[in-house]
């Protein structure tokens, strides 16, 4: 949340260990600019018969007043039943908020005869109506159908449940981590949790248990109920915001920048026993503005601005042909730690390779593995090659493949962490005790009309961050090399298509490392 000047970000942290374990606590950091921050003491621990067992998420709202309170959700026995509890500052002049109460009136809300009691958790941020109620949803199950419970109240403080939810799906599992937020239609700045009107969509997003994915929809929020827009898919098929490494995501509106910021976690993809022996686990990755794509059907994501600040050596090559098989160097900057923008360029779609029709629309990732960077095409594979040793023996390549499907092509994106290190452990589990390090991918849904294909990476050592076509599609991938660290990693652009390829633009920037703030 943004209050009084100070940006908070509270996340679940296990104090006794670098795996989920029995008591999870809520870890609390400030910062004036998003990048450089200050560890604080917990905020909240178990301590209370509604708590006792573990303080799981939840979120922030402002109230009237200037008054933040915190909404999270507390286990109460070992059969983890779930309640809403809530916090408020000790001393609204302490600037950081370091110490917040959990008044003895909790739990605000209990699971009904109706609900999953063991799933049924992460309150939202609470948005306020015209009938002069606020509102929260809670994820959860009802079988193998995934809901979002909807709340009302008009003190914060007396909930109750409505008699439909917001929002729910059959064979999604559970729901955890839901958000539910507006979007303009204008696209260009973000709007508060509460703004509703004839210029506003509506986002929901949900983090699938079964998948370890996070998926979102656009679409009408009328009569406190949402409404998927149609073409819309609803499911593990849908859209994501992140299709790697990327978690339990939260968004907050930013008063002061008029922007809706996005925070996700990204967790290990190497072993458990490696993250016991290193003692920690899992980061946030850098936070990412959103806003409705002019086309209104997806939604695009950006590295925040502030990120430049720790921008410093720069290189750029511009209107450099790529032939296949060849690669370029990119020299002068810190390969491992990076800021990559390049814009490709073609003469023509003829050279992309036909799409198979036995292949799955919907299993990018699948097809990333199948057509890797080292796999010849048409129209591609062309991009970036990212953390890599000086022989190729560990590289993370980003890269782009276009095929002609019927009457249309599609642009498929990889972001491919199979052979980022030599370290063994590799497994095709998403299950958080083995490796798990696949070539990521996703479609990008983009307008070849102007024969052009962008791409960002942030590069951080042990993590690529990468925004396809401007934030249309975006990959996360977590890599653990060897070889290719600090001033042994090197960076290349590439082609491996027979369609030559022109970099339009790319300019790399070394990255600093941030500061505590004071």
């Amino acid at each position: 949340m943004y209050y009084n000047g100070i940006y908070h970000l509270f996340y679940q942290y296990n104090p006794e260990d670098a795996v989920w374990g029995a008591k999870i606590i809520w870890g609390h950091s400030v910062s004036k600019d998003l990048i450089n921050w200050k560890g604080l003491e917990p905020a909240i621990y178990p301590s209370e018969p509604f708590d006792r067992y573990s303080c799981w998420s939840g979120s922030a709202t402002i109230l009237p007043g200037n008054k933040p309170i915190i909404l999270y959700t507390g286990v109460i026995d070992n059969n983890q039943t779930q309640v809403q509890n809530y916090a408020i500052p000790a001393n609204l002049s302490d600037p950081y908020l370091t110490e917040w109460i959990k008044p003895k009136n909790n739990p605000l809300i209990t699971a009904d005869v109706f609900i999953n009691k063991t799933a049924f958790r992460d309150p939202t941020t609470a948005w306020f109506g015209p009938d002069g109620q606020w509102r929260i949803t809670i994820g959860g199950r009802r079988g193998n159908r995934g809901i979002s419970h909807l709340y009302r109240s008009r003190d914060f403080m007396h909930w109750v449940k409505s008699q439909n939810p917001l929002h729910s799906q059959a064979e999604t599992g559970n729901w955890e981590c839901p958000d539910f937020y507006p979007v303009s239609v204008l696209g260009k700045y973000g709007l508060d949790t509460s703004v509703m009107g004839p210029s506003v969509k509506h986002v929901f997003k949900v983090s699938l248990d079964a998948t370890r994915y996070e998926y979102y929809t656009i679409g009408t929020y009328e009569n406190d109920t949402y409404v998927p827009d149609e073409g819309m898919i609803d499911g593990w098929n849908g859209l994501r915001y992140d299709y790697g490494n990327f978690y339990a995501s939260k968004s907050f509106f930013d008063p002061s920048t008029n922007r809706r910021i996005l925070w996700g976690w990204a967790n290990e993809s190497d072993t458990q026993d490696d993250d016991v022996k290193k003692g920690w686990a899992g980061i946030e990755l850098i936070p990412r503005t959103i806003v409705l794509d002019p086309n209104g059907k997806q939604l695009l994501q950006w590295p925040i601005e502030e990120v430049e600040a720790l921008r410093r050596e720069k290189v750029d090559l511009n209107d450099k042909d790529l032939v296949q098989g060849e690669k370029i160097e990119i020299n002068g900057i810190t390969a491992a730690q990076a800021d990559v923008d390049v814009t490709f360029s073609f003469q023509s779609l003829d050279k992309a390779e036909p799409f198979d029709p036995t292949w799955d629309i919907y299993d990018a990732q699948k097809l990333c593995g199948q057509k890797g960077s080292t796999v010849d095409g048409g129209l591609g594979p062309f991009g970036l090659i990212t953390l890599a040793s000086e022989n190729l023996e560990e590289y993370t390549p980003v890269f782009f493949r276009v095929f002609k499907d019927q009457n249309k092509y599609l642009v498929l994106m990889c972001s491919d962490a199979s052979r980022s290190t030599l370290a063994d452990g590799m497994s095709n589990s998403n299950d958080g005790k083995d490796a798990y390090r696949p070539s990521f991918g996703g479609f990008v849904d983009v307008d070849l009309t102007e024969m052009k294909l962008s791409l960002r990476s942030l590069i951080d050592n042990s993590v690529v961050e990468s925004f396809g076509a401007g934030g249309k599609t975006c990959i996360s991938s977590r890599v653990y090399p060897t070889l290719a660290i600090y001033n042994n990693a090197h960076l290349y652009a590439f082609n491996n298509g027979t369609e030559t390829i022109k970099i339009e633009s790319l300019n790399a920037w070394s990255m600093s490392k941030p500061l505590q703030m004071n």
